[in-house]
């Protein structure tokens, strides 16, 4: 009886012994154990909780997975560009659909043909006069809803309408507002005698009703870049000028036009480049008159393709209307760099 109780009592003890023994081991095998650590990468199998590592292919292909929406993105781009410059040196057309191999020909044809120049001065005169227009009143609108007024809180709401207008829409709705006989322009200058003025008869008055409709619309947007340009000057320059006793042209003449230039010029970029290649506006108001008087390059590259069914022609209108557009961007961007530049000057 007594033999069996020590036993008991010895098996009792090897098992506490055992089990105050397992955290030493686990403790031991711990990091400083020498013990290999669980391998990263590892993934969880379905069955059983036991681990498996990721095949090296995986890993390898992972980051070239990763840009493929970026390879498509870019070839959805340049294939139809290619495939413009390829149909550029053929001449295909409605009444030929056979079309021949002519080379530079189509471009030969623009650049010696007169309404080409016309087109492009209208383009230019179109580009730089709502670009201009729009530069000085968005800036003037972004000082005046600086000042942190209710008035200024509630006109900042109000200012996003026309951009959440269509411009065809937009030009729609004032093409019937300058209507000279029952347009709502005329009704309210008719008590001051200029009623049955004719805004879109006359090849001046088409092309400056045009730049308006342009200037209504994206002067909201200029405004708002120079809003939030003017929110993130330093104020410590301002606060030095006002000790000076500086005035307010001298402070906006030395100080904030240098350092808000930037944000306007890159506005300027936007909306320049942007009315380079208007179409909608100007076809939707005008379409292109009265005669040519208003038909910019995108509507002469319209009216050549799609009306007259010239298609090489029309898309050599277009490459060019690139090459212009891409030119332009670049010296604009290149002036951007050195005005960056120079307003990283100004002390802070």
């Amino acid at each position: 009886m007594s033999s069996s109780t020590e036993a008991d009592h010895g098996a009792a003890s090897s098992d506490d012994a055992a089990v105050a023994g397992a955290p030493e081991k686990a403790s031991a095998a711990g990091p400083g154990s020498g013990a290999p650590p669980p391998e990263l990468g590892s993934e969880r199998g379905a069955a059983g909780g036991e681990g498996r590592s990721v095949p090296r292919w995986r890993r390898t292909l992972r980051p070239y997975l990763l840009i493929v929406p970026a390879l498509l993105l870019t070839g959805g781009i340049l294939y139809p560009f290619g495939l413009g410059l390829y149909y550029t040196v053929f001449d295909f057309a409605a009444s030929k659909p056979q079309p021949d191999f002519v080379g530079l020909e189509n471009y030969r044809r623009i650049f010696t043909d007169s309404s080409f120049w016309d087109s492009a001065w209208v383009t230019v005169l179109y580009a730089v006069g709502a670009a201009a227009v729009e530069t000085v009143l968005g800036v003037a609108v972004a000082l005046l809803l600086h000042r942190s007024t209710l008035v200024g809180r509630v006109l900042e709401k109000v200012l996003i309408l026309p951009l959440m207008i269509a411009p065809v829409i937009a030009a729609i709705i004032w093409k019937l507002m300058l209507q000279p006989s029952v347009g709502v322009v005329n009704y309210l200058l008719r008590p001051f005698g200029l009623g049955g003025v004719q805004w879109t008869d006359t090849p001046t008055g088409a092309l400056l009703s045009s730049i308006a409709v342009d200037v209504w619309v994206y002067t909201p947007f200029v405004a708002i870049l120079a809003l939030a340009g003017l929110r993130s000057l330093p104020a410590s320059p301002f606060e030095a000028a006002a000790v000076d006793g500086a005035g307010w042209w001298f402070t906006f003449r030395k100080l904030t036009m240098p350092m808000l230039w930037p944000y306007v010029l890159v506005a300027v970029i936007f909306r320049f480049m942007d009315s380079l290649k208007v179409f909608d506006i100007i076809y939707a108001l005008t379409e292109g008159g009265p005669g040519d008087s208003t038909v910019v390059l995108q509507i002469r590259a319209y009216l050549e393709a799609i009306r007259f069914q010239r298609y090489s022609f029309g898309l050599s209108y277009m490459i060019v209307l690139w090459a212009v557009v891409y030119l332009a961007a670049m010296v604009l961007v290149r002036y951007l760099g050195r005005i960056q530049n120079r307003a990283a000057e100004v002390p802070k």
